[in-house]
């Protein structure tokens, strides 16, 4: 055991004086961003309504990433944070679905070191939960459908930084896809208030592709106008539930538009070594 656990601190100290320049000092922005996105939506849930609903989505999105301490040429973290809201209506316009949820992943990627290749690469993964409700204001009895899940993903990136003429354009795509996890699910027909008295049989589920499949893909194009990008970009989503003789599929399109950067911390009183590198997140 103590040979096991002294090859393992040599193997960690390896790691980290590989990705360490004596006397250099390593730098590592923050890159953030903040978009609002608009869109359209479609919707079924079985539970409110047979039937299909379009109409349109709005979304706050904020995203954080920075390279990480113990290896900051490789891995990569990423936390994205969303507010959405739905308003969709049924074919004849005469009943309406309004929808709400957060959603919150935290991950690591991994860049793969293809260093001839324009484009960058990294893959990795995350875990992340999703809390919501949908309510129409014509069902009497079952007017909600609350939406809970927490899942572990696979997640990757592909980066491309170009010039249009003299600016600066860095492309992003990040899919996002679960793997495993539990979400909620009431039974048909079922109240709440029959899960208030106690009925708590079969409101959870094992999550695999075959009863929750959620894929999220992000584009993105930041156009750096200097410290500050312009961010410009689509956003898609897919949701596909089923448990309980229930379904739940929606799917939206959205524009994104917005602002990011990147910020560095370090102690002014000190100033900055020399020489100094600077490891950016995504490029």
């Amino acid at each position: 055991m103590k040979r096991l656990i002294s090859l393992t601190i040599a193997l960690l100290m390896i790691v980290i004086s590989s990705n360490t320049v004596s006397g250099q000092e390593i730098l590592r922005p923050v890159m953030n961003s903040y978009a609002l996105e608009i869109g359209t939506s479609h919707l079924t849930d079985t539970y409110l309504s047979p039937l299909k609903y379009k109409g349109q989505t709005y979304a706050f999105g904020y995203d954080r990433m920075q390279a990480m301490k113990f290896n900051p040429d490789r891995w990569v973290m990423s936390l994205r944070v969303e507010l959405g809201v739905d308003k969709t209506n049924n074919p004849a316009k005469n009943a309406t679905i309004w929808g709400a949820g957060i959603a919150a992943r935290w991950g690591m990627i991994y860049k793969l070191p293809v260093s001839q290749c324009p484009v960058k690469f990294a893959i990795g993964g995350s875990t992340g939960i999703n809390l919501g409700a949908l309510y129409t204001t014509r069902n009497g009895n079952n007017p909600v459908a609350a939406k809970a899940s927490w899942t572990v993903n696979l997640t990757g990136m592909a980066t491309l930084t170009t010039r249009l003429g003299r600016l600066p354009i860095i492309f992003c795509y990040r899919p996002t896809l679960p793997v495993t996890g539990v979400f909620f699910s009431q039974g048909y027909g079922e109240l709440y208030y029959e899960i208030y008295l106690g009925n708590h049989k079969n409101l959870t589920h094992a999550a695999w592709f075959g009863n929750y499949f959620n894929l999220d893909n992000l584009v993105t194009a930041d156009l750096r106008f200097g410290a500050t990008s312009l961010r410009i970009g689509y956003h898609n989503t897919i949701l596909s539930t089923s448990a309980n003789h229930l379904v739940t599929r929606m799917a939206t399109h959205s524009f994104t538009f917005g602002v990011s950067g990147e910020w560095i911390g370090f102690d002014s009183r000190r100033g900055l070594s020399n020489p100094t590198r600077i490891i950016s997140a995504i490029y």
